[in-house]
């Protein structure tokens, strides 16, 4: 099969457009920077903090709308085990997360003037556990932008037949590019120019296939369907607590995620920033439609009619690919050559969010609190600008693993769920919290989550939780495993955290073992350093971290 020069052409001027739009948003932003007199760090990682509601709402819902969202609803609504029952879920769970969000973390992190969600733990517990949890955090993007791009190099290889590797890394210098020259501004003005072209792809897209003379009438199939399992899915009572914790997983795992916090705290208001993730949630709902329906729509094709030919993809082992060849089969040349543009737009609206996300951690809460505290203005600028690079090449280097790289997505999305949002949550929320705390929190979620079994990493489940079967040699655990362990880090940190303040402050332990400062650190809230420094330090500190 040749090369599809009119695809080409059209992922060229698509690029060149994402491209001019990051170029221009970068001009935007030093003016701004002239302007304001702010520094160049914190207009590369929170654009001066003037984000509007308008553009907030567009980048916020853009670093969900991105190729897992649209590729991976598809294959959901296709998979005869998930189905309608199992995408309402997910998408439930991505806008409830953007709402709860906006409720609970936007305005008290925004109000705060954090640079970074982990800004609170300096703050709080020091530089040994902060150092640990950026780590983690940078690790979680590198996965999330490797995913990212492998969704567009399959899509890109079906539809245009070029080569996986060069589709990889032009769509990372692309996003790189844009990305080294304005920072969060040209994030966020690209972020719009692309979830523009999502829904107009989609909505144009979505019609053909639908009317194909090869597709079934959708009602009809939703419930009935001779071609292939219907399209509703198959819903078991069993599995109504993995359901629960599918939904937990999705809904709380991004709120230990940079690239949430991100867009709140670049908001131009608290009260800004709770209205952006509110407003992004409803929006999600609507984007998720377009692909829902797609799927429907592959579910209840003939494919021994089209030129796709016998057996359907989903016996192929092809359902990850769904998208794709349906655009490919289902649709005229020119109209595919559009659900690639779209698809395109959605891949790199998340990676440049996982590129920003994780430049940002790395060179404010590692470089500059951690390994350089005296560094000037020009040199994190210089920082940021490697760390987009590196990032950028290692996750597009990471591609290469396309067949093992989606185990450790997963495994990214139980660090977010289980360890960093339980953190988070009580290092903000709860004033006992202290270093001990989140220590232990850490090895008793770990322990609880690996002795639950993970047929991913071949571990058998030690724990087993009411509801734990064996089938066909295996135990399956029907339990909210993952939930369970995100509950019990959350009551590991502040049980371990009241016994370390009660055991130092009554003198039962030395003061000299007291690692973490407990005996020194008074009420949290509002937070101070570690050493129980009085509140002028305190604000001190803050205007230092947002220089």
């Amino acid at each position: 099969m040749a090369v599809n020069v009119p695809g080409v052409i059209v992922m060229v001027v698509f690029y060149l457009l994402v491209l001019g739009t990051g170029i221009w948003a970068s001009f935007k932003s030093k003016r701004k920077q002239k302007e304001s007199a702010a520094t160049g760090m914190e207009m590369a990682l929170l654009g001066n903090r003037s984000i509007n509601w308008v553009v907030g709402i567009f980048t916020m819902t853009a670093s969900w709308v991105g190729g897992a969202f649209v590729v991976g609803t598809v294959e959901m609504m296709y998979t005869p085990s998930m189905g309608l029952i199992w995408t309402i879920v997910t998408i439930m769970a991505y806008s409830s997360s953007c709402i709860v969000g906006g409720l609970v973390f936007a305005k008290p992190m925004r109000e705060r003037n954090y640079v970074t969600m982990l800004d609170p733990f300096h703050i709080k517990y020091g530089k040994v556990i902060t150092a640990g949890l950026s780590l983690a955090s940078v690790i979680h993007d590198i996965i999330l932008l490797t995913t990212t791009l492998i969704g567009l190099g399959g899509t890109m290889s079906v539809v245009l037949d070029l080569p996986f590797s060069v589709c990889m890394w032009i769509s990372s210098a692309v996003a790189v590019t844009y990305t080294l020259l304005g920072g969060l501004y040209s994030v966020a003005y690209t972020d719009i120019v692309q979830l523009i072209l999502v829904f107009i792809g989609l909505c144009i897209c979505v019609p053909f296939v639908l009317t194909n003379p090869h597709t079934l009438d959708i009602r009809q199939t939703l419930m009935n369907n001779t071609l292939h399992a219907p399209w509703i899915g198959q819903p078991e009572l069993k599995k109504t607590w993995i359901m629960i914790d599918h939904f937990l997983l999705l809904m709380l795992r991004a709120l230990g995620s940079q690239y949430f916090h991100q867009r709140t705290l670049s908001a131009s208001s608290p009260s800004t920033a709770r209205t952006i993730c509110i407003a992004a949630g409803f929006l999600l709902l609507v984007f998720g439609i377009p692909p829902t329906l797609f799927g429907a729509a592959v579910s209840s094709t003939d494919w021994n009619q089209t030129t796709y030919g016998s057996p359907s993809p989903y016996k192929r082992g092809e359902a990850a690919m769904a998208l794709p060849i349906a655009l490919q089969h289902l649709t005229p040349a020119f109209i595919s050559i559009i659900g690639f543009g779209c698809v395109a737009a959605a891949v790199m609206s998340s990676a440049d969010s996982a590129l920003l996300s994780a430049s940002s951690v790395f060179t404010s809460s590692i470089y500059k609190n951690i390994l350089r505290p005296v560094a000037k203005d020009k040199e994190s600028q210089w920082v940021i600008r490697a760390s987009v690079v590196v990032v950028g090449v290692i996750s597009t280097s990471l591609t290469s693993l396309k067949n093992s790289i989606v185990i450790f997505w997963f495994l990214g999305a139980e660090i977010s769920f289980i360890f960093v949002f339980p953190q988070l949550l009580c290092v903000l929320f709860f004033n006992i919290s202290n270093g001990y705390g989140a220590v232990m929190g850490l090895v008793v979620g770990l322990t609880i989550r690996l002795l639950s079994g993970d047929s991913s990493l071949g571990l058998e489940p030690v724990l087993h939780f009411p509801g734990c079967t064996l089938e066909d040699g295996v135990y399956v655990q029907y339990a909210p495993v993952k939930t369970i362990s995100m509950l019990s880090t959350i009551a590991a940190i502040l049980l371990f955290s009241y016994l370390a303040s009660v055991l130092f402050n009554k003198g039962v332990l030395p003061e000299k073992w007291d690692v973490f400062k407990v005996k020194a650190q008074h009420s949290p809230v509002p937070l101070t350093p570690v050493g129980g420094a009085i509140e002028e330090e305190e604000n001190e500190t803050l205007k230092e971290l947002s220089n």
